[in-house]
């Protein structure tokens, strides 16, 4: 495997990132698993689905964050699920927890949105677990697209369980306004769900037309990520990608 472009911030206040996101099934299996992979990919934002929305949620989401060498950022039960992590590396401008309108009979959803700052650049960030059910992946698709857009930021990172491939309508339908960063830079490994025996690619990290994407995909092989925790942490492997914004000139 390639080696993955580690973070930094260049001279000019251009910023090297990298961004996991993860489905951590409510923290039911392996945590220390959990940790071990986190921790290994040197994450500096970590967009997660199906945190602890329950009993003492908010001290569940501390204890992973301070396990893994990160802060709670958003999100969490206040967001159906969703939460995001990160590191000190990163300033956060604000957060915002989105419900999204509830279909009768389904789970309800949301979005854990932020506006961060890391070096020099802006980028705006939503962590999203779409629905099981189609139509409501393709509305909530353009849902997530609307609140990009509302951010009035430079960049914005998407990142999430889409419940779908990359054949679907509402991955389709993301794809074709943001990059999917798996398909302009593959590198790792590709199918994500389910993590003992993976055949489908159901996660995703999107970026905006902007950023550059240096690297993105399953971290198979990377140093301190071991087969045995990926099975054993959670039901989905997590994708890993490496970015670089550039500064405004």
């Amino acid at each position: 495997m390639d080696q993955l472009p580690k973070s930094r911030t260049e001279p000019d206040g251009s910023a090297v990132i990298r961004v996991l996101s993860y489905n951590i099934r409510s923290l039911r299996d392996d945590e220390e698993a959990l940790v071990r992979v986190i921790r290994a990919c040197e994450p500096d934002l970590v967009l997660v689905q199906e945190a602890p929305r329950f009993f003492r949620w908010r001290k569940h989401a501390a204890r992973l964050a301070a396990k893994c060498d990160l802060v709670v950022l958003g999100g969490g039960a206040t967001a159906a699920g969703p939460l995001l992590l990160c590191s000190l590396r990163v300033f956060v401008e604000r957060t915002q927890d989105v419900l999204l309108p509830r279909t009768p009979g389904l789970h309800r959803r949301g979005f854990a949105t932020a506006v961060v700052r890391v070096g020099d650049v802006r980028v705006g960030l939503a962590s999203v677990h779409l629905s099981l059910q189609a139509a409501e992946r393709r509305a909530h698709a353009e849902l997530l697209l609307d609140r990009l857009a509302g951010l009035d930021v430079p960049y914005a990172i998407a990142a999430g369980d889409l419940n779908e491939g990359p054949d679907g309508p509402a991955y389709g339908r993301l794809a074709a306004e943001l990059q999917d960063c798996r398909a302009v830079a593959p590198w790792g490994g590709g199918p994500t769900f389910p993590a003992a025996a993976p055949e489908r690619r159901i996660d995703a990290v999107f970026a905006s037309k902007g950023v550059e994407v240096l690297a993105c995909g399953v971290p198979t092989g990377l140093p301190g990520v071991f087969a045995e925790d990926l099975r054993s942490a959670t039901d989905h492997l997590p994708v890993l990608a490496a970015l670089r914004l550039a500064a405004a000139p």
